[in-house]
């Protein structure tokens, strides 16, 4: 069901904010400010968790330079179960809307019957982004079996937000505990102002992995959008050549 060009539903979502309830309304998130809604079947689900939450929470720079003011996750999830996915994802960005009994999603016109997998009712995947609690832009994912997820993504979105916009680069580190150079990297790194992955290797395979992933012996091994940096050295000259 679009709903493009009509008011997002008037309810209350059942939070929970240091132990206690918090009701919020649709009020409080979406008056005078442009919200990025997503939308999924359920926390803890694998293309949720591996991907579309993920995204979104890496994209937030880029979305948020561009005018947007908050990024939702909604899912027909209560909200233990939601802070409990929340804490074990990349998520910082995106705040998480447990929409427990249903209302907002059957509103939307966005319920479905996961019966067959044992979910009960659930959400149709797809995103919006509203402005001043109206629906400017809705990506549906199409009607097939199983859970598609073909154009809720955030790609898609920031597309329609910003089609020219940066995005952020990935960065990731390979490091091992008590290296005084990949301490001397990651500093580097934030100070260029990247947030990047950091995977320590503390255990006998350490070498192995390193020059399986990086043909190289040592680490500190930074990556940055799938292109292999180097070491701290060589760290150095691309923060100088990209300067």
């Amino acid at each position: 069901m679009m709903r493009e060009g009509q008011p997002v539903p008037q309810v209350t979502f059942r939070t929970r904010v240091d132990n206690d309830w918090k009701n919020v309304t649709s009020d409080e998130i979406f008056k005078d400010k442009t919200v990025v809604v997503f939308s999924l079947p359920g926390a803890f689900t694998p293309t949720c968790s591996s991907t579309h939450l993920p995204r979104y929470n890496e994209l937030a720079p880029a979305f948020f330079a561009h005018g947007v003011d908050t990024i939702a996750c909604v899912s027909v999830n209560d909200a233990f179960v939601m802070n409990e996915w929340a804490t074990g994802q990349e998520c910082s960005n995106v705040t998480m809307l447990p929409d427990g009994n249903g209302e907002f999603t059957e509103a939307m016109g966005m319920l479905v019957d996961k019966s067959d997998l044992g979910f009960g009712q659930r959400s149709w995947r797809y995103s919006m982004l509203v402005r001043d609690g109206v629906v400017e832009k809705m990506f549906v994912e199409p009607q097939k079996p199983g859970d598609p997820f073909e154009v809720s993504d955030a790609d898609t979105m920031l597309a329609y937000v910003a089609p020219r916009a940066k995005k952020p680069d990935q960065v990731a580190i390979l490091t091992r505990q008590g290296c005084g150079y990949c301490v001397r990297a990651k500093q580097l790194l934030k100070d260029l102002g990247y947030d990047y992955a950091e995977l320590s290797l503390d255990h006998r395979n350490r070498g192995r992995i390193v020059g399986a992933i990086a043909g190289a012996g040592t680490v500190p091994q930074v990556f940055v959008n799938g292109q292999r940096i180097g070491g701290f050295e060589e760290l150095q000259r691309w923060a100088k050549k990209a300067a």
